[in-house]
């Protein structure tokens, strides 16, 4: 009896696994597929001339990529006129000197190099120098600012190819999700999965969609239209945000913005993360964030993540084990459904096919990932990146 028991709740698991994968497949905006590229786009009609854009990039210490991303926003082939801002948030690297270094190396654009000090109780320190950005940025008068991050390579038409992209679909926000690089074990094995998670969180087919709720950018790449940025009151709004390119995007939604998001052809980050470790302090800084700090929505996702990506491999492996058919058969279904979905995320990233099996694996270590976010959290260390650890949001004061 009590092994008959034991089938049925393996079997009964693994349909609910199945049924959560075939739900997935057709019901949660096709996230799996990587068509959504820049929508279509023209120049503005003659006459009417480019419109002026800003560009903003908060760095700390990035001098060891700033050599393969800074050239290419200062040789942007742009009609119009456009400026870099790049913000040094208390460097001590040479960062800054590199950057004007570069610049009379390059030419191009004209680059500001500036440096806002240490960012005032309240703040992440790459909001506040966003904001020092923006806030030199207004002399200018610019129609847009792209908000790019110092490790993203841009192909030379990038910036004209965003903002004829905006101007044409009337978006007060477009956001490309730069190709990471994918080069060592570790980053093949995780970096497309990163992706592919967050676009199941994130269908980017209903961000561009008029009247649907989800809203999310990808900071290293937003093309944000000024007057949006004011009238939400972007940094200011946000400035306590770790995950600060999901809350800008709910932001300009919120305030009735028209926001788009895709996958990027030829915007590029060429930061490395050579080393599992590399890879498991970028997802563990704010995984626990993205869960808004609350224990029973991590238990919730440790649930889903292990019967949405654990209990196909195991119940096909178990009812083969046990002769349990039905088991084996649902479980099989499952793991096979997961494995198609992820694939078309593999080729974008010009991956071998075999890795797509293995995607439970993957999904476990983001599930350990995440339970790591929420002890660092509950010991008081907050969110750590480049020698700076955020306090919890509870204890971060707010601003009058």
């Amino acid at each position: 009896m009590g092994e008959t028991a034991h089938v049925n709740a393996v079997v009964w698991i693994a349909a609910v696994s199945l049924a959560a994968w075939l739900w997935l497949l057709l019901g949660q905006g096709f996230f799996w597929r990587t068509d959504v590229r820049l929508p279509p786009r023209r120049s503005p009609r003659p006459g009417t001339g480019w419109p002026s854009v800003c560009v903003v990039v908060p760095a700390r210490d990035e001098a060891a990529v700033l050599r393969a991303s800074l050239p290419s926003l200062l040789a942007q082939d742009y009609p119009g006129r456009a400026e870099i801002f790049l913000i040094d948030d208390g460097s001590t690297d040479g960062t800054g000197a590199l950057a004007r270094e570069l610049s009379l190396g390059v030419g191009g654009l004209p680059l500001t190099v500036a440096s806002p000090g240490e960012p005032p109780p309240g703040w992440t320190g790459k909001l506040w120098a966003v904001r020092h950005g923006i806030e030199l940025a207004r002399a200018r008068e610019p129609e847009y600012l792209l908000l790019t991050d110092a490790d993203i390579a841009h192909a030379p038409d990038s910036l004209r190819e965003l903002v004829a992209a905006a101007r044409t679909g009337g978006f007060d926000a477009v956001s490309l999700m730069a190709r990471l690089r994918v080069a060592s074990v570790w980053e093949r094995l995780v970096v497309p999965a990163f992706v592919y998670f967050f676009a199941q969180l994130y269908p980017f087919r209903r961000i561009g969609r008029p009247g649907a709720r989800t809203a999310a950018a990808a900071g290293g790449c937003v093309l944000l239209r000024t007057e949006t940025a004011e009238r939400a009151r972007i940094p200011d709004t946000i400035r306590q945000a770790v995950i600060d390119d999901v809350a800008l995007a709910r932001t300009v939604k919120r305030g009735g913005g028209h926001i788009w998001l895709g996958l990027a052809d030829r915007v590029d980050s060429v930061r490395p993360y050579p080393r599992l470790a590399d890879l498991w302090r970028m997802v563990a800084r704010s995984a626990y964030a993205q869960l808004r700090h609350h224990p029973l929505v991590l238990l919730g996702t440790v649930a889903g993540l292990a019967l949405v990506y654990l209990v196909p491999p195991v119940a096909l492996v178990a009812g083969v084990v046990t002769g349990n058919v039905a088991g084996a058969v649902l479980g099989g279904l499952a793991w096979l459904v997961m494995t198609g979905t992820y694939l078309p995320m593999l080729r974008y990233y010009r991956q071998p096919p075999w890795l797509a099996p293995l995607l439970p694996c993957t999904a476990a270590l983001y599930l350990l990932m995440t339970v790591d976010s929420a002890v660092q959290h509950y010991r008081g260390r907050g969110a750590a990146w480049k020698g700076r650890t955020y306090a919890r949001p509870e204890a971060v004061p707010e601003e009058g």
